[in-house]
């Protein structure tokens, strides 16, 4: 399974690559949500576009969607559900190498791209920076942060030492039917790996996932687990976008379907084996 994008249990996921995700303008109708220069609520002194000293020239600019969003006004949206849009937006870009590791962005470049102001991004941005997706730098923006292999490892033990006690205790007492209830995440992921498009595939292999914890009825374990799970999805130094190959997501979506297989089964040996393994490769 790939160590691997957030879909809700129960629920598939779209064939095809996902398009780059946007989010809504914020308030003001007749400007399209962002602030004007001097006008309140604008970032920086003296109402400039600089957020908080950042500057935006020399960024690698971000793909512009594919289907650019309809001049037309939109009801205004409570700041809460921007800000979450626009977090859940950056981590489908982190997901899909759109935000390359080392790279450094600014909220003021990141909200123009996304139709906001700048500051939603910069709160979603310092809420990445919580869970190690970026870090602060002073006058700039934010960084990706670069990650190795090593890392990669420390999560899939981490996870491994999550799961598989619980895995273990739910082959013991979870009836099969309950087991086949999820065939139809599992097939989910298979489709979303055939898109080879990997946030895509890390949407539907969390759902997956998220689905066989919350079996166990603990909901701080589904959500420590949900964490862990989106850092190893992040990609690698040198991984380029899109991360790993398509027959690779393939083979680690199959194993789900092996996965439950074995769940159905009782096979503790087979059941502790495969979410290991799974947890060695992107899932």
């Amino acid at each position: 399974m790939t160590q691997g994008t957030q879909g809700s249990a129960g629920t598939g996921v779209p064939e095809g690559a996902a398009r780059a995700p946007r989010v809504p303008a914020q308030g003001r109708a007749a400007d399209g949500g962002r602030v004007r220069p001097g006008e309140s609520g604008a970032d920086g002194p003296g109402g400039g576009t600089g957020a908080r000293g950042e500057h935006v020239h020399s960024e690698t600019p971000l793909p512009r969607p594919a289907v650019e969003r309809p001049a037309v006004e939109r009801p205004a949206v409570q700041r809460s559900s921007v800000r979450g849009q626009v977090l859940d937006a950056l981590r489908t870009a982190l997901v899909a190498g759109d935000l390359a590791p080392g790279e450094v962005y600014s909220a003021p470049a990141l909200g123009e791209r996304f139709g906001v102001s700048a500051t939603p991004v910069r709160e979603a941005m310092q809420q990445l920076a919580l869970e190690g997706a970026v870090e602060v730098v002073p006058n700039r923006g934010f960084r990706v942060v670069r990650r190795g292999a090593r890392e990669l490892a420390e999560l899939a033990e981490v996870r491994a030492l999550v799961e598989v006690p619980v895995m273990l205790r739910l082959a013991r007492t979870v009836p099969a039917e309950r087991w086949a209830e999820l065939r139809p995440l599992a097939e989910a992921t298979v489709r979303a790996a055939a898109s080879g498009c990997r946030a895509t595939y890390a949407e539907a292999d969390r759902a997956f996932h998220r689905a066989v914890l919350a079996l166990s009825g603990n909901e701080q374990l589904v959500r420590i687990a949900e964490d862990l799970h989106r850092r190893a999805q992040w990609p690698l130094v040198g991984g380029g976008r899109g991360g790993r190959e398509r027959a690779e997501l393939i083979a680690d979506a199959a194993e789900h379907g092996a996965l439950l297989d074995a769940l159905v089964g009782r096979d503790l040996e087979v059941v502790g084996a495969l979410v290991r393994e799974h947890f060695t490769g992107a899932g």
